[in-house]
């Protein structure tokens, strides 16, 4: 894999230097973005900062406007990249940037003559945004500012739902980080209702990561004292996550599973 990227890295530099030599305003956009992406994977932040500034500057030069949805991609992954070096006030303008741009955006195009705007466009702009909203309420629940996660997820999913229909996986998905949030706002009972909703669409769909669902299941089953039912769900979340390969989920459930043994020696202990 890390001789993949170090190849794929040569070619990008050779790219990016014919590129400039033929004054190729495109060519050099996209390439400067395919080199930020490939740092970012990498973990090199600094580096991949850098390269994403450096695209959006010919971006804009070329005649982008701020609110295009490119540039809206690139300040996303900026805001991310401030959020993993624990930068929280360029994190948060650049995730608010990004969000009330769309916002702004999708409001103006409401207004256009129908036909205008192909439905594709219309589309994306709406998938953006969620994914902006999505981002963002991650990065809240990081900071333990639930209560704006909460709305950033609903809204987000609203529009996964509208846009690519309930059975969709980041529906299923959007629907698993909402359940997690409202467990952590204490509100059990709502949060185990979002998670059986979830779970429920993804035995329907065979979504990949059931294991995950059930993991945060057992998990808020242990928040609320049903120590029994918690331990059945996190056995089957085991299953499932050692039939998938999941060493991380399996290492997860573990954890669970030893919680869970601590609050049941815990509860004999009151009882004796």
């Amino acid at each position: 894999m890390q001789g993949e990227l170090e190849a794929a890295n040569r070619i990008l530099h050779q790219a990016i230097r014919l590129a400039h030599q033929a004054k190729n305003t495109q060519a050099i956009t996209y390439t400067y973005s395919m080199m930020a992406n490939l740092a970012l994977v990498q973990g090199q932040f600094p580096e991949a900062e850098k390269l994403f500034k450096a695209a959006m500057s010919f971006l804009l030069a070329s005649g982008a406007q701020e609110d295009d949805n490119a540039v809206i991609e690139m300040s996303l992954k900026l805001a991310s990249i401030y959020a993993s070096q624990n930068k929280p006030e360029l994190a948060e303008h650049g995730f608010e940037f990004c969000a009330e741009s769309l916002e702004a955006k999708i409001e103006k195009q409401k207004d256009l003559p129908e036909g205008t705007l192909p439905e594709e466009e219309r589309s994306n702009t709406r998938l953006l945004l969620g994914l902006c909203l999505d981002s963002y309420a991650r990065y809240l629940t990081t900071k333990h500012q639930l209560d704006q996660a909460h709305q950033k997820y609903l809204r987000a999913l609203q529009i996964c739902r509208e846009e690519q229909g309930e059975a969709h996986p980041q529906t299923v998905v959007l629907m698993n980080d909402l359940a997690t949030v409202l467990d952590l706002q204490g509100r059990h009972q709502e949060a185990m209702e979002q998670m059986s909703q979830a779970l429920e669409l993804a035995k329907k769909a065979e979504h990949p990561d059931q294991h995950v669902l059930l993991c945060n299941m057992a998990g808020i089953l242990l928040h609320q004292g049903q120590l029994v039912q918690a331990r059945h769900v996190y056995r089957e979340a085991l299953l499932l996550a050692q039939a998938t390969g999941d060493s991380e989920a399996m290492q997860q459930i573990r954890d669970g599973l030893e919680k869970l043994s601590n609050r049941e020696r815990d509860e004999e202990r009151e009882t004796a």
